[in-house]
């Protein structure tokens, strides 16, 4: 190694002083992820504003103002947010003893359908899905379930086999028992957000009962999809909206 001059030995002390303060004077460029907490069930996120179920028309209207100060942190469109919103404040005045957050809801939106955003579709201003997403025909192919025609095609078009609709996708067998009208429209329709939001928020109520409970909550999402794989991606997702980040 060739022996430094004087000079160059300060040149380089020099450059040496500017990198170190340089490095304690600017903070880092990008902002760390959020991390997603741990455990089950995933927390409640934001609380839900009190919504007036006896009112007229679309009640997840009133929840409006409080989904588009929130959804575009999360990535989720602002409709189907105050139609989770709704659903878990519906099930907190009418089955308090469920203890279903809206996180959990939004967590299976976001599994089913990226909340009604599966293969180009969105949510119109009235909530619904469009194009209508349609599940693939429950032939029992492998990996998927055989479940004969029980509607004759009226909600999925197939009279040969049954297909899960909307963006909860729900089978027209499940949707007969849990399905209801709640945007005020007077029909429950599977493509409609608020009114799969509520029928989602049901079949979890029904089948888990106290979802405080990590048992509770995770037999109530297998009831939706009896895989462990779906439990831990909506697990997942709602954990990831608890803190008000985009799921994983």
């Amino acid at each position: 190694m060739t022996p430094r001059s004087p000079r160059g030995a300060a040149i380089a002390a020099a450059l040496a002083t500017a990198v170190l303060a340089s490095s304690c004077s600017f903070e880092a460029t990008r902002e760390s992820p959020t991390p997603i907490p741990p455990g089950i069930p995933p927390a409640a996120g934001a609380p839900v504003p009190t919504v007036d179920l006896a009112a007229p028309g679309r009640t997840s209207e009133q929840l409006f103002e409080w989904a588009q100060g929130l959804n575009e942190q999360m990535n989720i469109p602002y409709a189907a947010l105050a139609a989770y919103g709704n659903a878990a404040e519906t099930m907190r005045q009418t089955r308090p003893e469920c203890n279903l957050a809206w996180t959990t809801l939004a967590g299976i939106g976001h599994v089913e359908t990226r909340h009604g955003r599966y293969h180009g579709s969105s949510l119109n201003e009235d909530g619904y899905a469009l194009p209508p997403i349609i599940g693939v025909q429950l032939d029992g192919s492998p990996g998927f379930a055989e479940i004969p025609d029980t509607d004759g095609g009226e909600l999925d078009g197939d009279p040969e086999f049954d297909r899960a609709v909307g963006p909860m996708q729900f089978i027209p067998e499940s949707w007969r028992k849990y399905g209801r009208d709640a945007n005020g429209d007077g029909r429950a329709d599977p493509n409609q957000i608020d009114d799969a939001a509520v029928a989602s928020a049901r079949l979890l109520c029904e089948t888990g009962g106290d979802l405080s409970q990590a048992e509770n909550w995770q037999r109530a999402v297998l009831a939706y999809n009896a895989s462990q794989e779906y439990v831990m991606s909506v697990r997942d997702a709602a954990a990831a909206y608890s803190v008000r980040t985009t799921a994983p």
